[in-house]
């Protein structure tokens, strides 16, 4: 049997299997092409074609038996592989109901060769955007003062990458430690192929990857559909098909960022009872529109077919002439952080007990300790969340990229649904700062001092729904930074 979500969650406790399967970093659009055939048992075709008969692929059905499959182990010869592949397509095919429209070329490459070409396959990112990112997970006390944002990224990754679906070539790489006999998981292999599914019918390029929150909304969506018909693959496997499963996982991480890996995981753990909430709804032509309208914050794949009024916030800038927004490509750079930054943000010392915590193991995980399955998002503290804007300022002296992250500060912004609800998050955001050693500034409310991984003065300002987070290197850059931002909680 081929590991299910949980299963794959389970094993995350100790690596990121499930991040095996990280092949969408894009977007949703465009019109599925109907199926002329379904092909069901005895009513299959006499001439099928790959583009309309649903679980037929090059000569191979859904449920064909191949010579490999009374093997011992998942290692196949090249010339083997095509078939492995287009049974494959075709079983993803059966379960999506849903048809190729071409062939999905799949290379098998070296993991010496996906390392060289790593920073091609994930993206790279300009000096203003590394910067800016640095600022953001500070906000969320993630990354710390001292360290890279992509080294904490490489390290959450590490070597356990086994697969993926390239945009640019529209093929599956699969990558393999020996990649003349390579093991095949055929439940991975079919998780990728369904990225090129979606790719044919929905045109994932088109995804703008604007925020966090927005990005893990669309992956809802996206990585959603592809884990649901993962988990029903692996279902069958071993009951009613034949299926290829490697002897040997891949070896975890030794350490890694607990907070980036809950903001990573969301989609892929909320995101299939998304996928849910519509096929109960529609069957698949439910799922199949809503790539016309993908969800667009985190709160819509956590709390599925909820009804909710977003607010779109934007962050005035009312800072001195002695500081200025910081832009990426000319433009002001700002962040949405949404509902799964808040709660990874209070979450992730729950399992690294290095770190504080306002959100406990239990609250999260529904267990004190044990494996990291079945995450909880829907947290009190977050769950009025109507929307957000983190936006970075640096000193208008500052003349190289380090004095300005030192000198860094950021004005985050945020609605909520009631002033109970913006009462609620604020407070849990003081509380995490004294966790971190954060101490009252004399003279000011909700005011506080941090040094070490997170330097800087912190300054928490709720009006009614509306909660105002500033950073700025001290206290007295407060006004400078963001004019008014905490006269209204000024101690007489």
């Amino acid at each position: 049997m081929n590991p299910t979500r949980t299963q794959l969650l389970a094993l995350c406790a100790v690596g990121l299997v499930v991040l095996l399967t990280l092949g969408v970093l894009a977007g949703v659009f465009g019109s599925v092409s109907p199926a002329t055939d379904l092909a069901p048992g005895d009513d299959r075709p006499d001439d099928p074609a790959t583009s309309e008969t649903i679980g037929y692929v090059e000569g191979y059905w859904y449920d064909d038996d191949l010579p490999i499959d009374d093997r011992d182990d998942a290692t196949i010869e090249e010339a083997e592989f095509e078939s492995v592949v287009y049974r494959s397509m075709a079983r993803v095919e059966h379960l999506r109901e849903l048809p190729f429209e071409d062939s999905v070329d799949v290379e098998v490459i070296s993991r010496e060769e996906f390392q060289a070409e790593e920073d091609d396959v994930f993206g790279t990112v300009t000096d203003e955007q590394r910067f800016q990112q640095n600022v953001n997970y500070e906000a969320l006390l993630m990354v710390d003062r001292h360290t890279e944002i992509e080294d904490e990224t490489d390290a959450l990754f590490g070597d356990t990458v086994g697969g993926y679906y390239d945009l640019t070539t529209n093929e599956v790489v699969v990558v393999a430690e020996d990649p003349d006999e390579p093991e095949t998981d055929e439940v991975i292999l079919g998780h990728e192929l369904l990225h090129a599914l979606q790719d044919q019918h929905f045109d994932l390029t088109s995804y703008d990857r604007e925020t966090i929150d927005r990005e893990a909304g669309k992956n809802g969506l996206i990585e959603g559909d592809a884990v649901w018909i993962e988990e029903a693959y692996g279902e069958r496997c071993g009951e009613e098909w034949a299926c290829l499963e490697p002897t040997d996982q891949p070896q975890p991480p030794g350490e890694f960022n607990w907070g980036l890996y809950l903001i990573l995981i969301q989609p892929y753990d909320d995101g299939p009872d998304y996928i849910e909430s519509l096929l109960t709804a529609d069957g698949w032509s439910a799922v199949n529109d809503a790539y016309d309208e993908p969800p667009t914050t985190s709160s819509e794949v956590i709390r599925p077919g909820e009804d909710r009024n977003f607010t779109t916030v934007e962050v005035t800038d009312r800072s001195e002439e002695t500081w200025q927004p910081f832009e990426v490509d000319e433009e002001p750079a700002t962040e949405t952080v949404g509902e799964v930054g808040m709660v990874s943000m209070f979450a992730a010392g729950s399992i690294d007990g290095n770190q504080p915590a306002i959100i406990d193991r239990e609250s999260l995980t529904g267990s004190e300790g044990g494996p990291v399955v079945d995450l909880e998002y829907d947290q009190p503290y977050t769950d009025g969340w109507a929307g957000d804007e983190l936006a970075v300022y640096v000193p208008d002296d500052a003349e190289t990229s380090d004095e300005r992250l030192e000198e860094s500060a950021f004005v985050w912004k945020s609605e909520w649904m009631s002033a109970a609800d913006a009462e609620q998050f604020a407070d849990a955001y003081r509380e995490l700062l004294e966790r971190h050693g954060g101490l009252p500034v004399e003279d000011r409310a909700d005011t506080y001092e941090l040094e070490g991984d997170f330097p800087g003065t912190y300054d928490i300002d709720q009006a009614g729904e509306r909660v105002t987070i500033v950073r700025t290197p001290d206290a007295d850059d407060i006004e400078a930074v963001y004019d008014g931002s905490w006269t209204a909680n000024e101690t007489t």
